[in-house]
């Protein structure tokens, strides 16, 4: 029996089951997570799960069915051009009148009603890149210092610059680290991969050391108790409404710290409410799923026919576990407070929409060669 065509027109179940069911489940939590501050900022309880729904879902879906149905490797010819993308798009947010100054940064652009942040994109449009480059320097050659090392650290560094000076320690955190997974399963050397984890951690304490707002960050994750009605306070209301859903939680739309206590519950809070409301049992499971969505992707990368396609699901394999790492450790006391939403449940159009489309590639990668679905 030929099963060639079926799958030839197939998209792989588990990337398109998962994603639809965290994008409905986020829709549900956003409810009730931004239903007080909704009201009390516009009058509308549902006003962030309207915009999530016109500015992230319908746009990011849309995008990721596009995507997944066009064969991934013609955009291995716009790898370049995707570098050259990523940089012009961190620097329209310095020109007046298109960029704009929000939360202490300059990370959004903004056309008439139109409000996109770049670094989002950013994600996808370097990682393009990134695979594209290692595929054409596959081998030895990736891997040497001249035309390897060299042009990668150059490519990154530019990035990480442009990133550092909006500030945007969050997605500078992902796409750095990303980069730096996808370079070491890519096969340099493990002490190339170690002596850079060590470069960017003395990044880490330079950046920390001669910015006052970090420096605040770090002390207050290393003494929450310091400053709790201060710059403590963010951390000590999250911390407060996890140990307050105990095991089971408090049931839904029965947080209690969503009531304009905890700040920012549409986006990097909104694990905090979730944990308040559901419990660590269901958060765990929460968690698992995550798992599995990232062990699709490293299962799609590892079938795929070519290395192209196969660093383009690492990649965003490795940008969904650290973005989740980032966003539950900060919230949990773990880490210091980035900002970093989670994925697919946070309200954030940019976010969101950037997200689907690189699910729709992955999903795309099994069906654009015509090969069965890795099991």
């Amino acid at each position: 029996m030929n099963v060639r065509p079926r799958v030839a027109f197939s998209l792989d179940p588990v990337i398109v089951g998962l994603t639809i069911a965290l994008i409905l489940v986020g829709l549900m939590i956003l409810t009730s997570a931004t239903g007080p501050i909704a009201f009390q900022r516009t009058g509308d309880s549902l006003f962030f799960v309207k915009r999530q729904l016109l500015t992230g879902v319908l746009p990011g879906l849309l995008g990721f069915f596009f995507l997944a149905f066009i064969d991934f490797r013609r955009w291995k010819k716009f790898a370049f051009l995707a570098l050259i993308t990523s940089i012009i798009l961190l620097v329209l947010v310095y020109i007046p009148g298109i960029g704009e100054h929000s939360h202490g940064a300059n990370g959004w652009i903004h056309v008439g009603s139109f409000n996109f942040q770049p670094s989002e994109l950013v994600k996808l449009t370097f990682f393009l890149y990134l695979a594209g480059w290692l595929e054409k320097r596959q081998g030895t050659e990736a891997h040497q210092a001249k035309t390897g090392l060299l042009p990668f650290l150059i490519a990154l560094g530019i990035i990480m610059l442009l990133l550092v000076l909006q500030p945007d320690t969050g997605s500078m955190a992902v796409i750095v680290g990303t980069s730096l997974l996808l370079y070491f399963i890519s096969g340099a050397p493990i002490i190339w991969f170690g002596g850079l984890c060590a470069l960017g951690a003395g990044v880490l304490v330079l950046l920390i050391k001669f910015s006052p707002y970090r420096a605040a960050r770090f002390m207050t994750f290393l003494h929450p108790e310091l400053d709790p009605k201060g710059i403590g306070y963010h951390i000590n209301q999250a911390i407060l409404a996890i140990g307050s859903g105990g095991l089971f939680g408090l049931g839904y739309g029965n947080s209690r710290q969503k009531f304009l206590y905890l700040p920012e519950v549409q986006s990097d809070s909104i694990v905090a409410v979730m944990a308040e409301e559901f419990g660590f049992i269901v958060m765990l499971m929460f968690i698992v799923v995550f798992g599995i969505l990232v062990w699709r992707c490293f299962k799609i990368a590892r079938a795929s026919q070519d290395r192209f396609g196969m660093y383009l699901a690492a990649s965003v394999g490795i940008w969904i576990a650290l973005q989740t790492f980032l966003n539950v450790g900060s919230m949990t006391g773990l880490l210091p407070i980035t900002g970093v939403t989670l994925p697919f449940i946070s309200q954030g159009g940019s976010s969101l929409t950037v997200l689907l489309w690189a699910m729709g590639l992955v999903a795309g990668i099994p069906r654009a060669q015509g090969s069965r679905m890795p099991r």
